[in-house]
């Protein structure tokens, strides 16, 4: 007989001090400033591959902007004009929009003027964790739910588990509840006892 986990940590909210900075400690430094309501710029465009932690840092900056989008290059046309005319407004009345996409503002496959618009302000790649990164940010996680995670364990999930970011938190939440339904201490036997090929 197995004991049942039951999910009764949440996921905090996204927030700039619960984002692992890595390379990105500029961009992060900006979005404070943002936050803080002392960003001059109209416009802090962001881009980065899926995964990259965009979506962390819209949420977690989503009350100090004036406007903010994400996946820009899926905007139809009619949400192409809104942003365009939010840019345009937070550059005559103050503010700031705060969008992001997969792709620089030159290669969106979005109107012209919006494109040049994006381009404006700042704009910053949100960088990928490296292995470093990657482990400080399954640290953090395990402790936040009192989980124990040794070196070794973080070690064999890096090398053997897609290393985006939701992809790692997924594994280490299912090893967590495989942990508690059998009773066992998190190791790198019960890792490749879970896991097996589904890395």
């Amino acid at each position: 007989m197995h004991q049942l986990a039951l999910p009764i940590s949440p996921a905090p909210e996204p927030s700039l001090d619960n984002f692992v900075a890595g390379a990105n400690t500029e961009l992060l430094a900006r979005l404070r400033q943002l936050c803080a309501g002392q960003l001059a710029e109209s416009v802090l465009y962001l881009w980065g591959a899926p995964g990259s932690g965009r979506t962390h840092l819209l949420r977690a900056c989503a009350h100090a902007a004036a406007h903010t989008a994400d996946d820009v290059e899926t905007l139809d046309e009619g949400a192409q004009l809104a942003l365009l005319r939010a840019v345009d407004e937070a550059r005559a009345q103050g503010g700031t929009v705060l969008a992001a996409g997969a792709s620089p503002p030159a290669r969106l496959p979005l109107r012209p003027e919006l494109k040049s618009r994006l381009a404006w302000g700042l704009v910053y790649e949100v960088k990928p964790l490296d292995d470093a990164g990657r482990a400080a940010y399954l640290r953090a996680q395990a402790a936040r739910r009192g989980l124990r995670l040794g070196d070794d364990v973080i070690g064999y999930l890096l090398a053997h588990v897609r290393r985006d970011l939701p992809s790692l938190l997924a594994r280490m939440e299912q090893l967590d509840r495989a942990s508690l339904e059998r009773k066992r201490p998190l190791t790198v036997a019960l890792a490749r006892e879970v896991l097996g090929d589904t890395g």
